[in-house]
C-alpha cells in the first residue's frame, strides 16, 4: 500500500483490531495458494461490524470480496484497495419454515448441503460439490451435478459500500449459466432459499457424490475447481483433453492429468504460471476446435 493510502486507512485500524491487516498475503486465502498481497484485509465479526468498516472506507478505494478463495486467481502483484473475507465469519444457518432456510454468506456450501439433508430438504446435495461459501455461490450462480444455486433463491440480503443494508427479491437479478447480474456495488450477506420435502434423504447420497468427484477430479491438490465454463452443448474438459493438453506445464502449474478442466499448483507455482497455462489452453483449443473457452475462475489483481 502506498504511503498516502496507508495513512488514509490507519485511522480506522484501532477500532477493528486484529480483524484488520495491511499487506496480507492472499496466497494464504486462495485454494491455488498463489498470488500477492492485499493492501487492506478485513474479516468482519458480524454484519454490523462489516457495515461499520464499509462506512469508514474512502469512497475511491477499490473493494474485493472473497469467501474460501476457491474460484479466484490473484495475480502476483496483489490487490490494490481493500479485501473483505467471509472465511470463518457470517456463518449463521437456520430453518425458517417447513421448506425454507436462511443462510449467511460465509456458510460453506458443503455445510449447507449436509444440514439440508438432516432437515429432509432437497434437492440440496449438489451444494456439497461447490468448493466455496454461499456468498460466492450466489455471486456466480455456482452449481454441480445439474443443480444451480439460484434455482432455490427466494430473496437475498445485500450491503453496499456505504454500509447500507436492504433485502431484494430474486426477481431483481438476471440469472444465467455461471452468471448473475444485479444492482451494482452491492454484495450478498445472506439469502433465503426454498427447497422441497425430501424424506429419506441421507448423508450417504452426499458421500456417493463426493466419492465420484474424488475419482474424477484432483481433490486434495491445489486447484480452484473448474477453470473454464462449459461451452453450449460441449464440455470444456473434453475439449482440452482432446487437444492433448493434459499434463501441459509451465513452471509448477499444470493441466491436471485427472481432469483437464483443472489446473494444479504443484507447490511453487506463481500466479503468472497459472495464468500462462490458462492462456495456452485457450489458444490451443481455439486453434484446434474453433471454440473460445471462457474462464469460470475470476482473475484479479496486478502483475508484478
Amino acid at each position: 500500500m502506498s504511503g498516502p493510502a496507508r495513512m488514509e486507512t490507519l485511522r480506522i485500524s484501532s477500532e477493528f483490531g486484529a480483524r484488520l491487516a495491511f499487506d496480507a498475503p492472499l496466497s494464504k486465502y486462495t485454494s491455488w495458494h498463489a498470488g500477492g498481497p492485499a493492501d487492506l484485509f478485513f474479516t468482519p465479526r458480524d454484519v454490523s461490524d462489516l457495515a461499520s468498516f464499509l462506512r469508514q472506507l474512502p469512497d475511491n478505494m477499490p473493494l474485493l470480496w472473497i469467501g474460501l478463495g476457491s474460484n479466484l486467481l490473484v495475480r502476483d502483484g496483489g490487490v490494490r484497495g481493500a479485501v473483505v473475507s467471509m472465511n470463518g465469519t457470517l456463518g449463521s444457518l437456520e430453518r425458517v419454515s417447513a421448506t425454507r432456510i436462511q443462510a449467511q454468506a460465509g456458510v460453506p456450501c458443503a455445510k449447507l448441503a449436509k444440514q439440508c439433508v438432516k432437515w429432509g430438504l432437497g434437492p440440496a446435495e449438489f451444494f456439497a460439490g461447490i468448493p466455496g461459501t454461499l456468498g460466492g455461490a450466489l455471486a456466480m450462480n455456482a452449481g454441480a451435478w445439474d443443480g444451480e444455486t439460484w434455482r432455490h433463491v427466494v430473496e437475498v440480503d445485500v450491503i453496499d459500500r456505504h454500509g447500507a443494508r436492504r433485502t431484494r427479491p430474486a426477481s431483481d437479478y438476471q440469472i444465467g449459466y455461471r452468471s448473475v447480474r444485479g444492482p451494482a456495488d452491492e454484495w450478498f450477506v445472506a439469502a433465503r432459499l426454498e427447497f422441497e420435502h425430501k424424506p429419506g434423504a441421507s448423508d450417504a447420497a452426499i458421500r456417493d457424490l463426493l466419492e465420484r468427484r474424488k475419482e474424477t477430479q484432483p481433490i486434495g491438490e491445489w486447484s480452484c475447481g473448474s477453470v473454464f465454463t462449459n461451452p453450449p452443448g460441449q464440455h470444456a474438459g473434453r475439449l482440452i483433453e482432446s487437444a492433448g493438453l493434459k499434463g501441459f506445464r509451465i513452471g509448477d502449474a499444470s493441466v491436471s492429468e485427472k481432469h483437464a478442466n483443472f489446473i494444479v499448483n504443484h507447490g511453487a507455482a506463481r500466479a503468472a504460471d497459472i495464468e500462462a497455462v490458462i492462456a495456452h489452453v485457450q489458444r490451443t483449443v481455439a486453434e484446434l476446435h474453433h471454440v473460445d473457452l471462457k474462464t469460470e475462475v475470476r482473475i484479479v489483481g496486478e502483475p508484478t
